[in-house]
């Protein structure tokens, strides 16, 4: 086998031993070539052959050349008076959509030849890859191109998951067990680096939008449950209700052990995550039991989470399952749930985000403490939230732990028009402990209240000394939103105009 770049020609020369009896008085003296078709079509990255070609000289063979688009590309000594060969092309990423000229010469002992042309039509290159098998090893998502996630694919142990700036990850319609996500397990790797002027957006199959775009076409930004929803996992320290060392993530079937998360490893790494739109997901495995928009359970600390929206998930739209990584600029749009959820002890920080609440949230923050012995505290800080009649401003539950600083809140309705609802409370006595111990802290909260409502209606359990009263527009505190223009759907479409 000889071997020219990414070509690979299979001679099996069979040499034929008779001479001929002085010269062939037929045309190139009875030098011919055959079996090489006139043309043929492949796929982009796809393979031609092999074919057959085969050469005879009377006066005996030299040897066969081939040109590739008139540039010399092989030559193949010959001998004997009869040779077959096969020929094989292995099409490149720059042939795609081309027609590639190849022009084999046979050449007799005398210089007389003969010449046959084939013309490889290679298809333009597959824009919409469908994914259908879990990742074992390392694997590349291009730029400009779209990948339907035909149903929940694992990045596995060892295999690492690079998706290039631009890319369209749609996720394809399914519940239960059936319900599209894409899961990176305990060990696997996502590289997922988008850019302020492209970058990676995961939606449903059903959205139109294609690489290039921020808007969808077609999709209403309140639309949620059309398929699963981004989770990463980790072995780094988490608090769980009998101090097992892991358990599995909520939204994953039991079944599948590629949901597990927990363990003892603070720096474990996950990879990198950067300027990425997550859209229209939070499909229901069950009673409810939904997906969240971006699920972070055990990730570690040496894992990058930067730049990430999050727009009309059923269920929340970030929720960290312990762990330690740090999360910098968020912006959660309409989710179903909770905007921001916080279990089992995480002890990250996240610095510098917008909450915007639709019909549907429940709480911008909910804020759960651990489940197990093991007690750690988030940071949560630099965050500005607008509100809507459906939602509080947040709830501490089950013994919360963590710093709140710097917080913005605006446009929540009264408690007392709305049964309760726009308040920011201490849920529990362990919550009570917490708070009244120092382990449960707040400082710099402002808000904008509604009219006729004071500081004590909105912040329950002694909160209220945390909190001030400013005017629309006059706080003090709150996220820097200029990080997410241009390149967040929320800003395209105008929402950001209020912060």
């Amino acid at each position: 086998m000889k071997k020219f770049n990414y070509l690979f020609l299979l001679f099996a020369a069979i040499t034929i031993g008779f001479t001929s009896c002085g010269e062939d008085e037929t045309p190139n003296n009875g030098v011919t070539i055959s079996g090489i078709p006139a043309t043929a079509t492949i796929e982009a990255g796809g393979t031609l052959g092999p074919v057959t070609a085969t050469a005879t000289a009377p006066d005996g063979l030299a040897q066969l050349t081939i040109t590739k688009d008139g540039a010399n590309f092989a030559t193949i000594p010959l001998t004997g008076t009869t040779a077959s060969q096969e020929f094989s092309y292995d099409a490149l990423p720059e042939d795609a959509g081309k027609s590639i000229v190849f022009v084999f010469t046979v050449t007799d002992t005398d210089g007389d030849q003969a010449t046959a042309t084939h013309v490889l039509n290679v298809g333009a290159e597959a824009t919409v890859i469908r994914v259908e098998s879990n990742i074992t090893s390392n694997q590349t998502w291009e730029s400009g191109k779209t990948y339907i996630l035909g149903g929940r694919i694992v990045v596995e142990d060892g295999a690492t998951l690079t998706i290039e700036e631009g890319v369209v990850v749609k996720g394809e319609v399914g519940t239960g067990a059936n319900a599209t996500a894409l899961i990176i397990a305990r060990g696997g790797k996502l590289n997922a680096n988008g850019t302020a002027t492209a970058p990676i957006i995961f939606t449903s199959i059903a959205d139109e939008i294609e690489p290039g775009q921020i808007a969808s076409p077609n999709l209403d930004p309140d639309l949620s449950g059309l398929w699963g929803g981004l989770i990463v996992l980790g072995r780094a320290p988490s608090s769980f209700a009998g101090d097992v060392s892991e358990i599995q993530i909520e939204g994953i079937p039991a079944s599948d052990t590629n949901g597990l998360y927990g363990g003892n490893i603070a720096d474990d790494d996950s990879g990198s995550i950067t300027y990425i739109s997550i859209r229209h997901g939070g499909a229901n495995i069950g009673e409810g039991n939904e997906i969240n928009g971006l699920t972070l359970g055990g990730v570690g600390s040496a894992t990058v989470i930067e730049n990430v929206e999050v727009i009309a998930n059923q269920d929340d739209g970030i929720e960290w399952f312990g762990g330690t990584v740090n999360v910098t600029n968020a912006l959660v749009w309409n989710s179903g749930d909770d905007a921001l959820d916080t279990d089992q002890a995480w002890s990250g920080t996240m610095d510098n985000f917008i909450l915007i609440c639709g019909s549907e949230t429940d709480h911008a923050l909910e804020i759960d403490g651990p489940e197990g012995s093991f007690n750690a505290a988030h940071t949560v800080i630099n965050g500005s939230v607008k509100g809507h009649p459906a939602s509080e401003l947040g709830d501490f539950r089950d013994g919360a732990r963590g710093a709140f600083e710097n917080i913005y809140f605006f446009g929540f309705s009264s408690p007392a028009d709305t049964d309760g609802r726009g308040d920011f409370s201490i849920s529990g006595d362990k919550t009570v402990a917490t708070f009244a111990e120092g382990a449960l802290t707040f400082a710099n909260l402002e808000i904008t209240l509604a009219e006729g409502t004071s500081l004590t209606d909105v912040f329950r359990g002694g909160t209220d000394v945390h909190a001030t009263a400013v005017a629309a527009g006059a706080n003090t505190v709150g996220a820097d939103k200029s990080v997410f223009a241009t390149w967040s759907w929320a800003d395209v479409a105008g929402q950001l105009a209020d912060f």
